[in-house]
């Protein structure tokens, strides 16, 4: 299913380090997934500083269509983005086409971003359970209507976006239908499409795989940009090398390394590999809680993202002192206590102040005895949904 990942030479660099939206020339070839409640603009920006401005392209926080018979724009506060942040996409979910195709014209005609998106990827349970999100691979005609729609409401003399589709690879292992949604998307009108590769069913559990995603790519006549367990340079560069892809989708593996798109930008540039200290890890803390408040976020609230952040990070630290690399008296690893130390530090605080006094000590002092190596991370998170309920998808069709 998965080819191993060799180190990268230094150097070297892939075939393809760039793609094409229409007239769009898209560098490095890399995407942030969107995540709800993970990637607002605040999060966005601090990528796009981390990465010096290479980001690639950077897309909303899914927005829902169907709760509203008219769709309202300042109901939506995943649609504010800032100008450093484009090139920058919308994505859209919801199950009835109509509503579908009015906020995209809404948003298109009000906010002009560069893209929108459609949503038929996401598998959580309040969103494929009622048709959208990953509902939508169980019903490829209704998809097939909302692009339709969506494409026709993107295309008039007063607004011209191209239309992009996120996916899976199907609803479970016994219906893998990717290659149908991808004839479709073509057929639509669709100009890129971003292939998750794993089945609704999945969640986020094992690794993606890379093979359909490679199917996909070789039969598209699209850009086609894969999508799952991407954590690292050597990362992107094997799956854009050995999975014909024309550029790669990184989720998770930014939550804990949230530097890795100009890591890519670096090695696509032909420059050496920036290794990040644990004082430079910890020295995002500030300017994510800077970010936050300038996005309206109180500062408690702030300090709830800034602990999100923590938790993530914090896997990917590492002790340098190799004497204490051993095992204590309770059989637990020494390298993970000292990772485990540092989050619980951060984790208690129980304001912003005293949460930047300790992460201060921790600079000055246990940071100092700490690596940041967030690549070794590989099954970086997911649980399996065993049951969904589905069954109430076509109401009010």
């Amino acid at each position: 299913m998965l080819k191993n990942v060799e180190s990268l030479k230094s150097g070297q660099i892939p075939r393809k380090t760039s793609f094409k939206l229409r007239n769009l020339e898209v560098f490095p070839n890399t995407i942030l997934s969107p995540m709800d409640g993970v990637t607002d603009a605040p999060f966005r920006r601090l990528c796009r500083v981390l990465s010096g401005n290479r980001m690639g392209l950077l897309v909303s926080e899914f927005v829902p269509t169907d709760g509203d018979a008219v769709f309202n724009i300042d109901g939506h506060k995943q649609l504010k983005f800032f100008p450093e942040e484009r090139p920058f996409g919308v994505q859209i979910f919801g199950r009835f086409p109509d509503r579908m195709a009015a906020a995209a014209r809404k948003i298109a005609v009000n906010l002009h971003p560069d893209f929108i998106e459609v949503n038929a990827g996401c598998p959580a349970p309040k969103v494929a359970g009622k048709g959208s999100g990953s509902g939508l691979l169980r019903d490829l005609p209704r998809l097939q209507e909302i692009l339709h729609d969506v494409k026709k409401a993107l295309s008039s003399e007063d607004v011209n976006l191209p239309l992009t589709l996120k996916c899976r690879i199907g609803w479970d292992s016994e219906s893998i239908n990717v290659m149908e949604t991808l004839k479709i998307a073509e057929g639509e009108g669709v100009e890129l499409l971003v292939v998750h590769g794993r089945t609704r069913l999945q969640g986020y559990n094992g690794l993606a795989d890379w093979d359909w995603i490679g199917k996909v790519a070789a039969a598209a006549k699209i850009p086609v940009i894969g999508n799952g367990d991407v954590n690292s340079v050597e990362c992107a560069f094997d799956r854009i090398e050995n999975y014909g892809v024309a550029g790669v989708s990184i989720g998770r593996g930014a939550m804990h390394n949230p530097w890795i798109f100009g890591q890519i930008a670096d090695a696509w540039e032909g420059k050496p590999a920036h290794v990040i200290t644990a004082e430079e890890a910890l020295d995002v803390f500030p300017l994510y809680y800077k970010f936050k408040l300038e996005d309206g976020a109180t500062e408690m609230g702030a300090l709830g993202r800034l602990k999100q952040l923590g938790a993530r990070l914090c896997k990917g630290f590492v002790n340098l002192d190799e004497r204490r690399e051993t095992r204590d008296e309770r059989g637990a690893d020494v390298e993970k206590s000292a990772a485990m130390e540092v989050r619980q530090t951060l984790l208690t605080a129980q304001t912003p102040e005293e949460f930047f006094e300790r992460l201060q000590r921790l600079r000055e002092d246990e940071a100092k005895n700490l690596r940041y190596e967030p690549s070794r991370l590989i099954n970086l998170n997911g649980a399996k949904e065993t049951e969904l309920k589905f069954g109430d998808q076509f109401a009010g069709r």
